[in-house]
């Protein structure tokens, strides 16, 4: 059996196909199916490491944002796209897969459309509440379609949809508490308040945390990924604004944090303040409260969306950017801080949002329309 993964264009997209990848993998070990060979399909390999762990092939194919506003860059990205499903057909038809599943994003486009083009079985994910350009173009090709959001599910009222969730890769999915101080270099037990803004960063919450850092460490700890992109202008100016203060050891900033470093951060969490975007899923599989903060202007209000549904369950404040001050975030950090009970209602409401079989379930929907293809 061949089954083809493709998306691409952030980590949003890339790890959950490895979350896919790793059950279908569970699957073959369970002598469920036979022989398997998996593929990765998109305009670059984003994280060569996992794909080598799974054994997973990549195959490149060339493509182009799906622009909404003029740009001249629209022209080439156009000829790119025309391009890669040229490229994606042949590539395609060499591999011939039994199943193919997306998840969306520019570099997905060119591959599904090969898929259809060859009657190949399509399954796809939409992660959003509002469904990214990509899926909404491509799902009348598909032939299974799954949601992260209940929500999502009536933007394709023509499709039998399921909601599932959102698949999370195993090695991030269960926090660690042992050894977890000992590894952040924590001494003491204070609370400790984890900032996640993305591997390419958050400039507006990045701000916001250096703004009121010399308050925050006289109470907490702070994990602080920071971006890459971003982690030294934000170093400098932390080191600066905490020049006079004793508790400066307490702030821990981080371009990037790997898995281990997510599951002891998640493991050690009090809070956990974030964008909404495909994170809110692994932060409710932990069971840690959270502050959220949606990117203002994406796609369709997606974020925003999102973090209206999440907070509906009870397991998050949302403060949106517009109403974004370092005052008004300190005090509505302070006061759900003292809020125990609240903390602990957030907390439980989390993990009864998470849905723990989301990547098992797509990956028997891959086995078992591969098996019928294959037929």
């Amino acid at each position: 059996m061949k089954i083809v993964l493709t998306g691409g264009g952030s980590g949003g997209h890339f790890y959950p196909l490895i979350a896919v990848a790793e059950e279908l993998r569970n699957l073959k070990k369970e002598q469920k199916v036979r022989e398997m060979e998996l593929y990765f399909f998109s305009s670059t390999p984003y994280d060569e490491d996992e794909l080598h762990r799974l054994a997973i092939k990549f195959r490149h194919i060339y493509a182009g944002k799906l622009r909404v506003y003029f740009s001249l860059w629209n022209l080439r990205d156009a000829f790119m796209m025309v391009l890669g499903i040229f490229q994606a057909l042949w590539k395609i038809f060499v591999v011939y897969p039994d199943a193919v599943f997306t998840k969306g994003g520019y570099a997905a486009f060119p591959v599904v459309v090969a898929a259809g083009v060859l009657r190949i079985p399509i399954i796809m994910h939409e992660s959003d509440t509002v469904s990214g350009r990509v899926n909404r173009i491509t799902a009348r090709l598909a032939t299974y379609i799954y949601t992260a959001f209940e929500q999502a599910k009536q933007q394709f009222p023509d499709k039998e949809v399921c909601a599932v969730g959102l698949p999370i890769r195993e090695k991030i999915k269960h926090p660690q508490t042992e050894g977890a101080r000992e590894y952040l270099h924590l001494k003491d037990d204070k609370p400790v308040l984890v900032v996640l803004c993305g591997s390419q960063g958050a400039e507006k919450i990045n701000d916001l945390i250096v703004a009121i850092l010399p308050d925050l460490v006289k109470d907490f700890y702070i994990i602080h990924q920071t971006g890459v992109n971003n982690f030294t202008a934000v170093q400098r100016a932390a080191n600066f604004v905490l020049s006079d203060s004793s508790d400066a050891e307490r702030y821990k900033p981080f371009d990037f944090l790997d898995s281990r470093g997510i599951q002891m951060s998640a493991g050690l969490a009090d809070l956990i303040i974030s964008r909404s975007g495909s994170s809110l899923f692994e932060i409710a599989a932990w069971g840690v409260p959270s502050i959220l903060i949606p990117l203002p202007h994406s796609h369709g209000q997606h974020q925003l969306y999102n973090a209206m549904a999440y907070q509906k369950s009870g397991a998050c404040l949302v403060i949106e950017e517009d109403n974004l001050t370092p005052s008004v975030f300190k005090r509505e950090l302070e006061e759900l801080m003292k809020d125990r009970a609240r903390l602990q209602e957030m907390s439980k409401a989390a993990l009864e949002f998470h849905r723990d079989d989301a990547a098992r379930k797509i990956a028997e929907t891959l086995v078992k329309i591969g098996e019928e293809h294959e037929e």
